[in-house]
């Protein structure tokens, strides 16, 4: 029997694999042509160390002086002495240039649906010839047809043959004119994939999901995800636009509370119409400090650069050092 296992590196690259039942993760890496960094391959010199930030695994043998007990219990672990028991994905601290691995995988797709779910935001679904490995919160490169341009972005669904992004709209760029003037179902699409550091863990915590704007999509494919596999830790989910107008999704949102047993959600508006009847303001506002203190907790953070950065001072400023942060910035492209 083979595990499905990824390796994910600090370029934003993913790779995935097969690796046998009991075999060793450094030679099935090895065997598919990723050239891992290694030395003595004996447990002794930590030189293919990762972190195992998904799935079950057993070690032959770690010597104190490679990875600490810390090390361990941060799941930190050895290539060449690590057998996996799962389907499981390693994150290593270095780029994948180091280790001669192919790139991301060029693959095309064909529309087959295209809808407005608000003033700002489109769906685009893409139907591929054959399914597509990724992490939920992992991000794709869609080459604008027609065009010479490429825009990014994130897997609004859990990995499959048939793809879902949320695509802001702008007034004149490039992805939004070819989705509002040309885009048709049929179309054909070239990506780019899977691309970025930031996906979905582990999960042994509490998670705290944050979404600005279409920092949603990356959000949506993790709750795809948590719900698949029923994931009884409390998840909260707060989403943050301007408008009334820019919030979509609703609908699927409201249907993740039957599938994960202790789901919250919490909308922000940061221009809300006096009519609005909800909470206002800015994310960090509405945080539930209380729940935060008093224990620990998972938080993932989608969203343009001043929001995360204002999270991201708002937990120092907090001390809330029992928050373990994974976030991703996107930057608007204007054209």
């Amino acid at each position: 029997m083979n595990h499905k296992v990824a390796f994910s590196f600090a370029d934003g690259k993913t790779l995935f694999f097969p690796v046998g039942a009991n075999e060793v993760l450094l030679d099935a890496a090895l065997r598919n042509g990723i050239k891992i960094p290694l030395d003595c391959r004996e447990g002794v010199c930590g030189t293919c160390q990762g972190r195992c930030e998904s799935g079950d695994y057993t070690q032959d043998y770690v010597d104190e002086e490679a990875l600490s007990s810390l090390d361990l219990q941060q799941r930190k672990m050895l290539s060449c002495q690590t057998r996996v028991k799962s389907d499981a994905a390693f994150y290593f601290d270095f780029d994948s240039s180091l280790c001669n691995a192919p790139g991301p995988v060029q693959v095309r797709g064909t529309v087959s649906k295209v809808q407005q779910v608000s003033t700002s935001t489109a769906i685009l679904q893409v139907q591929l010839d054959q399914p597509l490995d990724f992490l939920p919160g992992q991000y794709a490169r869609l080459s604008v047809p027609g065009t010479d341009s490429w825009r990014s972005y994130s897997f609004a669904n859990r990995p499959g043959n048939q793809l879902q992004f949320l695509i802001r709209l702008l007034p004149d760029g490039v992805m939004s004119n070819y989705m509002r003037q040309r885009c048709q179902v049929g179309d054909h699409l070239l990506m780019e994939a899977p691309l970025g550091a930031f996906y979905l863990r582990h999960v042994t915590q509490p998670l705290v999901l944050v979404a600005g704007g279409t920092g949603l999509s990356a959000l949506l494919g993790m709750l795809d995800e948590l719900a698949a596999n029923r994931c009884d830790q409390p998840v909260h989910l707060y989403y943050g636009v301007r408008g009334a107008e820019d919030l979509c999704e609703a609908e699927r949102i409201t249907a993740y509370a039957s599938k994960l047993p202790h789901f919250r959600y919490t909308e922000v508006l940061s221009d809300a119409s006096p009519e609005w009847p909800g909470k206002r303001g800015y994310l960090t506002q509405h945080f539930d400090l209380a729940e935060l203190r008093d224990r620990s907790a998972d938080m993932y953070v989608c969203g343009p650069p001043p929001m995360v950065e204002s999270i991201q001072q708002w937990l120092a400023d907090q001390a809330l050092d029992g928050v373990q942060l994974y976030y991703e910035k996107f930057t608007q492209s204007n054209i």
